[in-house]
């Protein structure tokens, strides 16, 4: 059983995501940020983190896109601009497709989603620091299971959003 933490769109929050890493490090495998931390690579806030380039990350560093594989399943995480996602996710889609991806983490719209697309999950974890559509300041956490996908989702201050949980089976 293998867990991921998946945040984005901090926007120069630096305690945070120090919080984030003290408090869920015992648990998961990986921690994933989406972009937008405006914090250069050399940051001990975003130590640990796979980081990708965000449309307001500027001085370079950060690859614009990156791929992971846990427990099996292939994570393609980018922040999102280049892909029009405010708009519409076919282009991140077609993306997908082309890299063979089970799982598109991505950040941008500021907005938390999750939705499985043609047996791929496409999952926005909205920002901790600047959330749209929501009040919550949010963080994702998957939970990869053999058949499932567990996602849980949590407020920066660690509280779980319990009506949130979602389980997704991928192709």
């Amino acid at each position: 059983m293998s867990k991921v933490l998946i945040v984005s769109d901090s926007h120069g929050l630096t305690k945070e995501l120090k919080v984030l890493r003290e408090r869920h490090s015992d648990e998961v495998e990986v921690m994933i940020h989406c972009g937008d931390s405006q914090l250069m690579p050399d940051d001990q806030a975003i130590a640990g983190y796979l980081t990708v380039m965000g449309n307001c990350d500027f001085g370079g560093g950060y690859p614009l896109e990156t791929m992971a594989e846990v427990a099996g399943r292939k994570f393609f995480i980018t922040h999102g601009h280049r892909y029009s996602v405010k708009t519409s996710l076919m282009n991140l889609k077609y993306k997908a497709q082309e890299v063979n991806a089970d799982i598109v983490c991505f950040g941008h719209s500021h907005v938390l989603g999750a939705e499985v697309i043609d047996g791929t999950l496409f999952l926005n974890p909205g920002s901790i620091r600047l959330p749209r559509e929501r009040l919550e300041k949010t963080y994702v956490i998957l939970d990869l299971q053999d058949e499932k996908i567990k996602m849980s989702v949590f407020e920066a201050n660690g509280r779980e959003i319990q009506e949130l949980a979602r389980e997704f089976v991928l192709r």
